[in-house]
């Protein structure tokens, strides 16, 4: 009986070991002879067609943007053999004019510079630092071809500053009409910068014609930032009733740009030369309707109650002839910041803006072999655009001097 116990105790035992060492099977092998076809396929046999995004959510294109980014910037020639070139604009992304101070209306097509003039003033005085300056195309330009110029021209004994309308017709550019006239103007200080700005009113420089108590006064348009209608007609929200003018006391400003974003409007305006003050002080103002802005009361970083003190100036002199303010995405690194050509300083200046468009972080001369700078603007490719004036009496000419240069951007 025992013999019999013992045996039945052995073969119990050995059916509960064969029982466990079944469980010990791996799991995942037993699942993977039986698993079905994965169900999570990229491309679904059954899926319906796939919803069009208005912007497909997909990886490549993001990664080939990321790559195509600018990791830096050059400078390259446009075009050369210009005459004292003041102001440049962009009527068609392939075709750009420049006025010469001389008194021509210059033209550039897919890069070429046509050799003969699109028109010529024959009554500008060009003397000085007057001449023809500054121009300006219509917002609606693509519609009615205006463009807008600014010359000093003489009015018996005297020099005044006179703006006008042009038809941009093909082969054949018309004077239209006077928009304002009768400005004080002189050899030096005449001004002249147009632009239109984002509330499409055009707004013009003018120096103070070396008559510096002109400029605090409202009954002269001399040393003004001056605001009218596309026809010369004054807007009813100027800040001075039934008056052109827009800010009063300044010296010669000659740049004009907006941060169209936050609403602020930005001149730049040369200091004194010694013969009217202590030089430099160069100026960069945020402009507000009225404000009076010191000269000749005050230059450099003096203030007095009731006059407004520039955001930066520059002593020694750069003498900034233009403005800008670029805000493309062509040039990323630039994105928000002010420009001016510096004639005296001889290049390029870059000034990083503060976030809140009033302060000024930090400047830089970008380009600085090429001599005096007049001229800084964008084109519609989103390069930088600007203009040497090695001609105009006051600097050795180079070799295809005066010239059109661009920033564009380099890539990997």
């Amino acid at each position: 009986m025992d013999t019999i116990k013992k045996t039945y105790l052995a073969i119990s035992f050995l059916l509960v070991l064969i029982l466990l060492t079944g469980a010990c099977v791996p799991q995942n092998n037993i699942e993977a002879t039986h698993s079905p076809e994965p169900t999570h396929s990229l491309e679904p046999t059954h899926s319906p067609e796939p919803t069009k995004l208005d912007t497909p959510i997909i990886e490549q294109p993001i990664e080939e943007e990321a790559q195509s980014l600018p990791v830096g910037w050059e400078v390259e020639l446009v075009v050369q053999d210009l005459d004292i070139p003041w102001s440049v604009v962009f009527p068609q992304e392939n075709r750009l004019l420049i006025t010469e101070r001389t008194g021509r209306i210059r033209e550039v097509v897919d890069g070429a510079l046509n050799p003969a003039a699109v028109f010529s003033f024959g009554e500008v005085v060009e003397v000085g630092e007057a001449g023809l300056m500054g121009m300006a195309l219509h917002p609606d330009y693509e519609q009615n071809k205006y463009v807008y110029v600014c010359y000093s021209t003489s009015l018996g004994n005297s020099m005044i500053g006179r703006i006008v309308r042009l038809i941009d017709t093909p082969g054949n550019m018309q004077l239209d009409m006077t928009i304002l006239d009768n400005i004080p103007a002189a050899r030096f200080h005449a001004g002249c910068r147009l632009k239109f700005g984002p509330d499409e009113k055009l707004y013009i420089s003018t120096g103070d014609a070396l008559s510096p108590q002109l400029a605090p006064h409202i009954d002269s348009l001399a040393g003004k930032i001056l605001r009218v209608n596309d026809d010369g007609s004054i807007p009813g929200d100027n800040p001075f009733t039934n008056s052109p003018i827009f800010s009063i006391g300044h010296r010669n400003p000659q740049g004009i740009s907006w941060d169209s974003e936050k609403g602020i409007m930005y001149a730049s305006e040369h200091g004194p030369s010694g013969f009217d003050g202590p030089g430099g002080g160069d100026e960069i103002n945020v402009i507000i309707p009225g404000g009076n802005y010191g000269w000749p009361l005050v230059s450099h970083d003096e203030v007095l109650e009731g006059t407004i003190k520039p955001i930066i100036q520059f002593t020694p002199a750069e003498a900034p002839g233009s403005m800008l303010f670029y805000n493309r995405d062509e040039l990323p690194f630039f994105k928000g910041n002010l420009f001016f050509g510096a004639l005296r300083g001889e290049g390029v200046m870059r000034l990083i803006v503060g976030e809140d468009g009033k302060t000024i972080q930090g400047f830089e001369k970008i380009v600085n072999n090429v001599g005096r700078v007049r001229e800084v603007t964008v084109g519609p490719d989103g390069s930088i655009y600007f203009t040497t004036s090695n001609r105009d009496e006051r600097a050795d000419p180079r070799e295809g001097d005066d010239r059109l240069f661009r920033i564009i951007p380099v890539f990997e």
